[in-house]
């Protein structure tokens, strides 16, 4: 290799472009690890909503896939498009702009709040709100907090109770819970006084003996703990696995990471063992069918427990710039994120790694 790159981007949905560096100057490559866009910039930022903010003499402005600078570099910082806008600073003070640059005139806020799932906040005093990215009202300041939304649901709090609202505003889970899960195919998990359980239609459904409960994720159950052991529950709140476990992580691919003594295997719907436990650490696998395991280092298994991966790598959840929230571990999108000997790349499933080129730092690809 000629020249040493250094990625700091990641790749966003439908545009996979990630961020290279060349002779001190940025620009974006493909998954090939070839520049689409030249490098010619002091500072870029990742691609978001098909826009990517980039530096110019001290200035931000924006590009879009095919490199045309879409929205002049007159702005003092700028942030992530998302639902069509973005928060910029511009003469000083933070704004919402379009994709045009043209500012949006937002309702009275104590504070300017980044979109996602088409809403944002709005604070006003001691109460937070929504507005849509019309800038129109969907709820009135009334919650002491309201949680990122997720899938078009997030958790608010209201005279320490908890519950859910949708990104219209409507109350999903009754906010009279003294702590509350994500929300996964109309259900949480909730702690009311000392119980903890499930609210199925709108019911509170008590765990027998459970003490905490884990969010759902992938499948249909989710692990909790009952007298210091792991077992796991379905979205009726049924004890589909007992808890006999040390520890225990999601289950994807029907097979979950679960720590026996000292070492970490994985278990089937059933509960039976069906990858032995000589494992360090072990995480979920990806959609891909792998799965980071560790012994000294990191490699990857197939769900039939064979090492396809040595344990060779180094792995962490996402990376310095990632701007989104659904960094994994492992295989994502069909790449694997690893540090060999201090410098970072790209695993394809074959093992072999991208581009066959290592860098000073990588940032995920990212669906």
């Amino acid at each position: 290799m000629g020249f040493v790159f250094s990625i700091i981007g990641s790749i966003y949905q439908r545009t996979r472009i990630g961020i290279g560096k060349k002779d001190e100057k940025f620009g974006y490559i493909s998954r090939t690890g070839d520049f689409v866009i030249q490098p010619k910039y002091k500072t870029a930022k990742n691609f978001s909503d098909g826009l990517a903010a980039i530096e110019d003499n001290g200035k931000w402005g924006f590009i879009n896939t095919k490199g045309e600078l879409t929205i002049p570099a007159t702005l003092d910082d700028a942030k992530y498009f998302h639902d069509g806008i973005c928060v910029v600073s511009k003469d000083k003070k933070w704004v919402y702009i379009n994709k045009k640059g043209e500012v949006q005139k937002a309702p009275d806020t104590d504070k300017i709040y980044d979109f996602g799932d088409g809403v944002t906040f709005i604070k006003q005093g001691d109460k937070v709100g929504l507005i849509n990215n019309k800038m129109a009202i969907v709820l009135e300041p009334k919650y002491d907090v309201i949680k990122s939304f997720e899938n078009g649901f997030a958790r608010v709090k209201n005279n320490d109770r908890w519950g859910i609202i949708d990104n219209t505003g409507k109350v999903v889970v009754e906010i009279i819970y003294d702590e509350v899960g994500n929300y996964f195919k109309n259900v949480t998990w909730a702690k009311s006084g000392t119980a903890f359980g499930l609210v199925v239609g709108g019911k509170f459904v008590a765990i027998d003996g459970a003490d905490k409960i884990w969010d759902f994720l992938i499948q249909d159950l989710t692990y909790a703990r009952k007298n210091d052991k792991i077992g796991f529950i379905d979205l009726k709140g049924n004890w589909v696995i007992e808890p006999k476990f040390d520890k225990a992580k999601a289950f994807s691919k029907n097979l979950a990471p679960v720590l026996v003594g000292k070492k970490w295997g994985y278990i089937d719907l059933k509960g039976a063992v069906v990858i032995e436990p000589n494992f360090n650490d072990a995480e979920v696998f990806s959609a891909d069918g792998l799965a980071p395991i560790k012994d000294k280092n990191w490699g990857f298994i197939n769900t039939t427990g064979k090492l396809v991966i040595p344990t060779q790598y180094g792995i962490t959840a996402g990376g310095i710039f990632s701007i989104f929230k659904d960094d994994e571990k492992g295989f994502v999108n069909g790449l694997a994120r690893v540090k060999n000997e201090n410098k970072w790349g790209f695993l394809k499933p074959d093992g072999s790694v991208l581009g066959n080129q290592w860098f000073e730092n990588a940032e995920p690809f990212q669906k």
